[in-house]
């Protein structure tokens, strides 16, 4: 069967005319064009047929063994949690007064600063017993609400949070803190924490005196920075 490109197209001529290949010889999805007269198997000075798109479907293969050999990937595999996973445990186990469990999520030798404190606290036990005296000096109606946390760093985690007491935002609560956790023993811990918390005075374009005035007097006598540090 063959038919007159001129019945198709409005851009046909009576001088020239254009046939279509017989449908026998063509894949169902395919076109091509051959002048009037040429012989069958000649080459089509026009072809078209629609490129397909292709789902390429892989079955899961096993971990190399390179991934799996290092301690890091094979705690990370073991245990599961992210960063954040770690820091909002943290927050809830303190909420529950759950001291044996935050004990696991803190390393062996974490430091945590407390900017309320002149001194860091060095090492799990210090901190432990920190939190036990914070605990225990609160209502375990006094909660922490995380406001926003950083995801997309595995050993690196800041934090926004204030504090509530029955539901209620509680005044001077608010708090921002950094994190730093490695994978130890097989799991992911703390080794290092710093809470900024708000102050119960602000002394808003006074600090900035006071900056000023600070450092005038370092300018003058650095001896005493160095002394202090």
């Amino acid at each position: 069967m063959s038919s007159s490109l001129s019945t198709l197209s409005p851009f046909s001529s009576s001088s020239s005319s254009f046939s279509l290949l017989p449908p026998k010889t063509l894949n169902p999805t395919e076109l091509s064009f051959r002048a009037p007269g040429a012989r069958p198997d000649s080459q089509p000075f026009f072809s078209y047929s629609p490129r397909r798109s292709k789902t390429l479907i892989r079955a899961p293969t096993s971990r190399s063994a390179a991934e799996t050999s290092s301690p890091a990937a094979a705690a990370t595999a073991q245990q599961g949690s992210t960063a954040s996973d770690v820091v909002r445990e943290f927050y809830d186990r303190i909420n529950r007064r759950d001291l044996d469990g935050l004990e696991v999520l803190i390393g062996e030798d974490c430091v945590y600063e407390d900017l309320v404190f002149s001194r860091p606290f060095v090492g799990r036990k210090a901190i432990i017993d920190f939190f036990k005296k914070f605990t225990e000096s609160i209502s375990p109606d006094l909660q922490f609400v995380i406001d926003d946390i950083s995801k997309e760093d595995s050993s690196a985690i800041g934090v926004t949070w204030h504090l509530e007491w029955q539901g209620k935002p509680f005044p001077f609560s608010k708090g921002c803190s950094f994190y730093r956790l490695e994978i130890l023993d097989g799991k992911r811990q703390l080794v290092y924490g710093r809470d900024c918390v708000e102050p119960a005075t602000k002394p808003g374009e006074s600090a900035l005196a006071i900056i000023r005035g600070v450092t005038w007097v370092l300018e003058r006598f650095p001896q005493l920075l160095a002394d202090q540090f």
